[in-house]
This record gives structure tokens, C-alpha cells and sequence, in this order.
């Protein structure tokens, strides 16, 4: 496989990290750039994301107790209104814990896009955004 293959496959394998991130090339090399943007990619691979599995059941848990609770107060009748209580807080605690994975999820990104613009930097490109 010649060099200008492997470049191209480099730039592929690392263009959805670093999709949002603007480098002027005014006179650069376009194979280093390509080397030191994979190298730059590579590295945000080490930012850590955060385990939510754990946490889905907790936010159904507590949900399940808290809506059962409320009913229960709210003058609802025995197991009746524990069980609706706590399937309408349920819903809810899944609910929240779906948001919670996207900030999440949206927060790992940025912190990855934030590592791969200083790295970028680092090597003595202007980046733009």
C-alpha cells in the first residue's frame, strides 16, 4: 500500500473525532498534517467515559420509590396506589437517567474534540475554532 493510500485511510479513520475542528493549512505539509491529526486522534482515545449503567438502575430505583411514596401520600389505596406510584416513577427515572446518557455522551465528544484541538495546537497549527 503506498503512502498517499495510507494517508487517506489515516484522515478517514480519524475524520469523526475531529469533524468539528478547523485548521488553517496555510503552509503546511498535508502529510504531516495528516500524520499529526491521526496521532492527535489517537490520543483522545484516552479520555474516559463515564460507566452510566449503573446509574440507569439507581434513576429507576429511586423513581419507582419516590413515585410510589407520593401516591401513597397523595391518599392512594394500599398496593394499588404503591403500584402506580412506582410504575409512574418509574417511567420518570428511566426518563431522566436517557437525558443524563446524552449530556453525557455530549460531554465525552467535547472532551475528546477539546484534546485533539490542543494537541493540535501543541504541534504548531492554527486552529481556527
Amino acid at each position: 500500500m503506498n503512502k498517499s493510500m495510507l494517508m487517506i485511510i489515516l484522515l478517514l479513520v480519524s475524520s469523526n473525532v475531529t469533524a468539528n475542528i478547523i485548521v488553517d493549512k496555510t503552509g503546511v505539509d498535508e502529510k504531516d498534517y495528516i500524520y499529526d491529526l491521526h496521532q492527535c486522534t489517537e490520543l483522545s482515545t484516552q479520555v474516559q467515559k463515564k460507566d452510566t449503567s449503573s446509574s440507569a438502575v439507581g434513576s429507576a430505583a429511586k423513581g419507582a420509590a419516590i413515585g410510589s411514596a407520593g401516591k401513597a401520600i397523595a391518599g392512594g389505596s394500599g398496593t394499588d396506589g404503591a403500584k402506580q406510584g412506582a410504575a409512574i416513577g418509574l417511567g420518570l427515572g428511566v426518563l431522566s437517567n436517557g437525558r443524563s446518557r446524552r449530556n453525557d455522551a455530549e460531554k465525552f465528544e467535547a472532551e475528546q474534540q477539546n484534546v485533539v484541538k490542543n494537541c493540535m495546537v501543541n504541534r504548531g497549527y492554527v486552529v481556527l475554532n
